[in-house]
């Protein structure tokens, strides 16, 4: 009679209505992004320079939809245009500081914008004669506009993007200037010339118009303009629906739904804390009502959020840069990151599965939500670009091309409905949207091709590689943690795509020439790290993010968002220990099976163990044999495995043993 109760309590406050939010819950979803996302950042009123952000916004997206239909032009012919156009706009709609996005366009910034689409377009105006100084000696004016697109591009990544990456591109510079006064032998080298050190970074095609910027302007731009028209086609609302459909009636089904609908809009958001923000102003207040602790919510959405770039088929900008660096195919590696991100979402469903059980939260009413099938029979197309792009990208192909068909499709599906049904006036709207979406990771990869450049000039990969092997003495687990620890401090200041070329410039050779790591396995495991940064203490901005919505401790959001996804920190030693996850070798679909179920088993253990909850709220020593019997999953050794999972047996049936405790208590409440 109880749970009963507790059901329609929880019905009535989990209404799946914005309408039913209380005032106290409502947050300025702007301020939130102003506060903790630095890509959010931009000017509110330009006044007259309005027309001129919107033309060139524009004039971008048509330049890349116009090349990714007909072939893209040389690479560097192709990037000055990417990144001399980007720059240009960073400056008229970033301010210089915090605090001035409502005051209109200073003088000095129009005179930085025009400069810097200048000294971006000058490769274009003088390509030949460039080309031909690599032989011969660059002139002064050549040196001159190779110092200022150095630092206007780090002085917009600073706006767009933040100080860290900065800081870390401005010591590899000093670090190639200097080098050859550093006292240790480990990373000393001969040094360079000031002039060649910027000349180099400016004019060659490994450094800020390497990899890196190449990629981004074939195929994460396109891949951002898709994200942007599937939100403003009202795909967002519907994976929010289908979710809450579908989960909403099991045990602490608001939590799981919110999981759900992250995990679907962070697929295309590609941004772990605007996802945050957009979804859970809506999510948020959900949890909130059906009696999640604040703390609790804003963790699950900011876990969730931050896994949506883990997810295929879109997986965050720094995906398509994997392409390029281990050279596979994009349907590689959306199998191989399949498995590893179906995991991670199952890891934060128990640790909230266990978190409502030990809260006594039950699940909704089937009658009371919306009708998954109803759903998909009236708005099912929605999911049809999703299908498409991951379609074309199977039957071979390229990126480039599978996104331009997704745009296609999404356009064309959004007016197929009077609701999405886009104007002329929108359309206009989006291709501006979708420039501006891709800013901040223009000014990212442009900043890490500094840092690889650097790395690739100086041979500090390699160095760092060898200090790494010395350090962890052959020791393939110590070379792990000190890896991981790596990316998470990289991540903490350094944007997702930035993050991971810089790691897998310098730390993915060390495991996969040092250790015999496989390739994709390597450069996932700095990839998943450089992740969870984000919800990773103390610079959680992702936790802090959701902490602003749900009104909750930011630093104990942050801890409890590390307790849900714990999963994070323990499945890449899982595919490096246990390839067939990432589908490397040669392995049957038995023991593929067999690995993810065990994978699974081990997550529940460790998963139950940090929310303190199994079947009973568990004991000390539950705790620990649970957390222990999980670790010991990680390793594909049949024997170890078999005792992993016999503990967590045994801790199941003491549990079902003892009388209900608190579950109890919480329920008849």
């Amino acid at each position: 009679m109880s749970n009963r109760k507790n059901n329609k309590a929880n019905d009535e406050n989990s209404q799946t209505s914005t309408d039913t939010q209380q005032k106290g819950d409502q947050v300025d979803e702007q301020e939130l992004l102003r506060q903790y996302d630095r890509e959010s950042n931009v000017r509110g009123n330009i006044g007259k320079w309005a027309w001129i952000v919107t033309f060139l916004a524009i004039y971008l997206t048509i330049f890349h939809l116009y090349t990714g239909y007909y072939g893209t032009l040389q690479s560097q012919i192709q990037g000055a245009v990417h990144v001399g156009t980007a720059l240009g706009i960073i400056y008229l709609l970033y301010p210089a500081k915090k605090g001035l996005h409502d005051r209109g366009v200073p003088w000095y910034d129009v005179i930085l914008a025009f400069t810097a689409i200048f000294v971006g377009y000058y490769k274009i105006l003088f390509f030949d004669k460039i080309l031909d100084a690599r032989i011969h000696g660059y002139e002064t004016l050549d040196i001159i506009v190779a110092v200022l697109g150095v630092l206007l591009l780090l002085e917009a990544t600073r706006r767009a993007v933040g100080v860290p990456i900065v800081v870390v591109a401005g010591i590899v510079i000093l670090y190639a200037l200097y080098g050859n006064i550093i006292p240790t032998d480990v990373l000393s080298h001969t040094g360079f010339s000031f002039e060649k050190v910027m000349t180099d970074l400016w004019y060659r095609e490994n450094a800020v118009f390497g990899i890196p910027v190449q990629v981004s302007a074939k195929f994460i731009f396109l891949f951002l303009l898709f994200g942007v028209i599937l939100v403003h086609s009202g795909i967002g609302q519907f994976f929010n629906d289908l979710a809450f459909a579908l989960t909403g009636r099991f045990t602490g089904g608001t939590a799981k739904a919110a999981v759900s609908a992250s995990a679907l809009q962070g697929m295309v958001s590609g941004s772990s804390i605007a996802n945050t923000v957009s979804s859970g102003s809506f999510t948020i207040p959900m949890m909130k009502k059906a009696r999640f602790r604040p703390e609790f919510a804003a963790a699950a959405e900011a876990s969730a959020s931050t896994g949506g770039q883990l997810m295929p088929p879109i997986m965050g900008a720094a995906a398509f840069i994997m392409i390029e660096y281990t050279g596979t195919d994009y349907g590689t590696i959306m199998l191989a990151a399949l498995i590893p991100a179906m995991l991670y979402f199952s890891g934060i469903f128990m640790g909230a599965h266990y978190e409502a059980k030990k809260a006594g939260i039950f699940g909704a009413p089937k009658e009371s939500l919306p009708s998954a099938l109803n759903l998909l029979k009236t708005k099912g197309l929605m999911l049809l670009p999703l299908i498409t792009i991951v379609t074309t990208l199977f039957i071979g192909y390229t990126p480039q091309r599978a996104a331009l068909i997704g745009i296609l499709t999404a356009f064309v599906v959004s007016m197929l409905s009077k609701e999405s049904r886009m104007s002329i006036k929108k359309i206009f709207y989006v291709l501006e949207q979708g420039a501006r979406t891709a800013l901040p990771v223009i000014a990212a990869v442009g900043t890490a091709g500094i840092i690889a450049g650097v790395v690739g000039m100086t041979g500090l990969g390699g160095k760092v590689a060898s200090a790494i092997i010395t350090l962890s003495n052959d020791i393939q687990l110590l070379a792990l943690i000190f890896t991981m620890l790596a990316c998470i401090i990289l991540g903490m200041g350094l944007p997702t795509t930035a993050n991971y070329v810089v790691t897998a410039t310098i730390a993915a050779p060390a495991l996969i020439n040092g250790f015999g790591v496989e390739v994709l396995a390597a450069h996932l495991f700095v990839f998943y790290f450089g992740i969870v940064a984000d919800i990773t203490p103390p610079v959680c901005l992702a936790a802090y993010a959701g902490s602003g919505i749900a009104k909750s401790n930011p630093f104990k959001s942050g801890l409890t968002a590390v307790k849900l996804a714990i999963a994070a920190f323990i499945i890449p030693y899982i595919f490096v220990y246990n390839p067939i996850l990432v589908q490397a070798g040669d392995h049957s679909i038995m023991a593929l099976i067999l690995a993810v179920i065990t994978a699974l088993v081990g997550m529940m253990g460790v998963s139950s163990s940090v929310m303190g909850y199994f079947q009973r709220e568990s004991r000390a020593w539950e705790r620990l044999a649970l957390l222990t019997a999980g670790l010991m999953l990680i390793t594909p050794n049949p024997y170890i495995d078999i005792a992993g999972v016999v503990i967590i047996g045994l801790v199941w049936y003491v549990q079902t043993k003892r009388p209900k405790d608190r579950e109890g208590i919480a329920a008849a409440a």
